[in-house]
């Protein structure tokens, strides 16, 4: 009896195996050129695809197959190997329905790669999904995805549910099928994100549903113990909402109540985009007045952004040492900046803050740091003639922090007017021992 031959490998198995470059380990600083390597791979099977769907089809099953086995040889904190395998499924999904396959079996093939993903390569994949699917594909996508949610009513626990609840309404939102998603979030409750889904669905074609839609998740926002990550934008819709059906004025004053609420150069830029061209100088000065309530950061980066320096000065006279030390160094270093040729009293007082906020919190690895600040908090204490105040800095640090052998030398030296770069630079060391040889 003869032995049936075994069928030949499709010649393109060869570059994806060479691609995947088996065995050999895939460190994070490699991960992205070797990503663009798989890439270049899978558009040679993309074109394959076009005249042999069911072909490309296979081959992009195979791909997927080695990416699961490579999985364990790669560092992808970056997360680019894992959006490869997000577009090759959608390739996948693509030539299967080009083949004419059963969009039944697709989505059956698909959900167990979603069961059987200890990788995470298919990680919420269902929006991805959802858009390669054409209306069949997504058809009996949901029918699938449907049964597993409502098989999932009898568990104990709620997560496969909720799980399941997701993926169905990523479904009706591509399928732009308001009342299977309105009756979905119904049944599992209406969430702020919920309703801007569907505000967005629902602007250009009719733009008063979507702002009824917006307002109602604001008002759930309100009532929440937290914020929603909606939160942003649910505002920032309503306000184009408004001005699109021409209620400028109710946009205006509902970003104005937004600033008002948290003023922020965020906050600020938004307002600014509503406020009419003519009265742009006023609102300018009233919103730049009512900040003075907004906390010592905001109000801060609001005062740098727009060149507001006389109001950044007044605002930092009038904060207290402990209040500027609470401030990040991501706010009172561009500031500190802005102020040293003008205001160099103001920005000593800023470099010390950052200083001491390093210091007292006991960060030795920003200690070279926060010598750095305080070289430059000396500097312009004493251009601003107010050597009592560097005085007062160094009696308050050798008095808190003696103990801290790895800051006190160099602290030190910039105490007896020592310039930290006098000393001679690493290189500088190393070509005089070289020299010395």
């Amino acid at each position: 009896m003869k032995r049936k031959s075994r069928s030949k490998p499709d010649p393109m198995e060869r570059e994806i195996e060479l691609a995947l470059r088996p065995g050999e380990f895939i460190h994070d600083r490699e991960c992205f050129s070797f990503v663009i390597g798989l890439e270049k791979v899978a558009a040679e099977i993309g074109k394959v695809a076009k005249t042999e769907p069911a072909r490309g089809a296979a081959l992009c099953e195979a791909f997927l197959a080695g990416c699961y086995a490579k999985a364990e040889e790669l560092h992808d904190s970056s997360g680019s190997f894992g959006m490869f395998a997000h577009d090759l499924i959608c390739q996948w999904i693509k030539a299967r329905q080009a083949a004419g396959a059963d969009p039944n079996a697709t989505v059956a093939r698909l959900l167990d790669w979603m069961d059987d993903d200890p990788y995470a390569l298919s990680y919420q994949i269902e929006k991805d999904a959802a858009a390669a699917f054409n209306k069949a594909g997504r058809a009996a996508f949901e029918k699938q995805i449907k049964a597993r949610f409502d098989a999932a009513a009898g568990e104990k626990s709620g997560w496969p549910r909720r799980h399941w609840s997701g993926v169905l309404r990523t479904i009706y939102l591509a399928q732009r099928n308001i009342a299977a998603y309105v009756a979905l979030a119904g049944e599992t409750g209406l969430t702020p994100e919920d309703c801007l889904a569907l505000g967005k669905l629902l602007a250009t074609r009719r733009p008063n549903e979507a702002l009824a839609w917006i307002e109602r998740g604001i008002a759930l926002d309100r009532k929440g113990q937290m914020r929603s990550t909606a939160d942003d934008s649910l505002k920032h819709m309503q306000r184009e909402l408004l001005t699109s059906l021409g209620r400028g004025d109710e946009a205006l004053k509902a970003a104005w109540a937004d600033f008002r609420e948290h003023p922020s150069k965020y906050s600020f830029d938004d307002l600014m985009k509503f406020v009419p061209r003519t009265a742009g100088p006023e609102w300018r000065e009233k919103a730049l007045d009512a900040a003075k309530g907004a906390d010592l950061h905001s109000a801060i980066e609001l005062f740098i952004e727009t060149k507001e320096m006389e109001r950044l000065a007044e605002l930092v006279r009038s904060a207290t040492d402990i209040a500027l030390e609470s401030v990040s160094h991501y706010a009172t270093e561009p500031a500190a900046k802005k102020l040293q040729r003008l205001h160099p009293d103001l920005a000593a007082r800023l470099w010390r803050a950052q200083a001491m906020r390093v210091v007292d919190a006991n960060k030795s690895k920003y200690y070279d740091a926060a010598l750095s600040n305080l070289e430059r908090a000396r500097d312009c204490y004493r251009r601003a003639g107010l050597d009592s105040e560097w005085e007062e800095t160094v009696r308050r640090v050798r008095a808190n922090h003696y103990r801290k052998t790895a800051f006190m030398p160099g602290f030190e030296a910039l105490a007896t007017d020592a310039k930290r770069n006098d000393q001679p630079s690493f290189l500088d060391r190393a070509k005089a021992r070289w020299g010395g040889r």
